[in-house]
């Protein structure tokens, strides 16, 4: 049989010969990128590869990688930092029901991915973060009295803080922050709390009032005191010029004609003899 020179293979494909060229391209590029024997891995990732043959896993760094099509599966899993914003609730030591607002930093350890991958899967935050922060907080928290968390809310967060890094870390997770944004009480424990604060605040009102009150008290003491002690000191000073004054109101205007005893020289009566011409 002769073979037909004319024969176009393309041509023959039903429906092939009506596709436009862009389209061909698009159909080809898309079995390419499907097929590609190239991964590419971002910065802030790192890719899980499981192989279908053999079932084992391997850690690919950011940058590009060759993988075997089709039985080489890529799975990639950020290692950044993420944020968690978590609520937890608990009874104090003295049975106080209390909402905690926990905000956690975390990222996933690099070169374990492979593990967390194998062990918990793409879910982590809600198998490992979520229980662990649950379970912790009530257990710190029942050690504390409702007032005691207020007041050594550092020492809370401390602990909590400890324990949730030691945990996590079992999982290969790395906790970089943990803060407690907010203690939330029942409305009793609210009311209570409000009227011990405007017990204190009266008391410390009262205190000041009373400190006050003994200040003057003894600013007047001291003033008296030092009033007195004038007036003595003015009396001491001006009685003896009191009596000079009454002496000479007193005095008649004469001096006395002799002074001292029998041998003493008499006055000169200076009228007497100025009248005398």
């Amino acid at each position: 049989m002769a073979l037909n020179k004319d024969f176009n293979p393309v041509s023959e494909i039903p429906g092939l010969k009506k596709m436009s060229p862009f389209l061909i391209v698009a159909l080809a590029l898309i079995v390419l990128w499907a097929f590609s024997p190239f991964t590419q891995i971002g910065a802030g990732e790192r890719g899980v590869v499981y192989n279908k043959l053999g079932g084992k896993l391997r850690v690919l760094p950011p940058g590009f990688h060759f993988v075997i099509p089709y039985f080489d599966q890529v799975t990639k899993m950020d290692v950044r930092t993420r944020k968690s914003d978590i609520r937890a609730t608990a009874a104090s030591q003295d049975l106080q029901i209390v909402g905690t607002e926990i905000v956690l930093n975390y990222h996933l350890l690099p070169d374990k991915v492979d593990k967390i991958y194998q062990a918990i899967g793409l879910e982590y935050e809600k198998v490992i973060i979520l229980p662990s922060v649950q379970e912790i907080v009530k257990g710190v928290t029942a050690r504390f009295t409702a007032e005691e968390l207020i007041t050594k809310r550092q020492v809370v967060k401390d602990e909590i803080k400890t324990a949730m890094h030691q945990r996590l870390l079992t999982s290969y997770i790395s906790l970089d922050e943990l803060n407690i944004t907010d203690f939330q009480f029942s409305k009793g424990f609210n009311e209570a709390i409000e009227s011990k604060q405007t017990a204190e605040q009266l008391a410390l009102k009262a205190k000041r009032d009373l400190d006050r009150i003994k200040i003057e008290g003894d600013q007047k003491i001291v003033s008296a005191r030092a009033e007195a002690e004038s007036q003595r000191i003015q009396k001491e000073t001006i009685s003896p010029i009191i009596l000079q004054l009454r002496a000479i109101e007193k005095w008649d205007g004469k001096f006395p004609q002799v002074m001292g005893g029998s041998g003493a020289m008499p006055f000169i009566n200076i009228d007497a003899g100025s009248t005398k011409k």
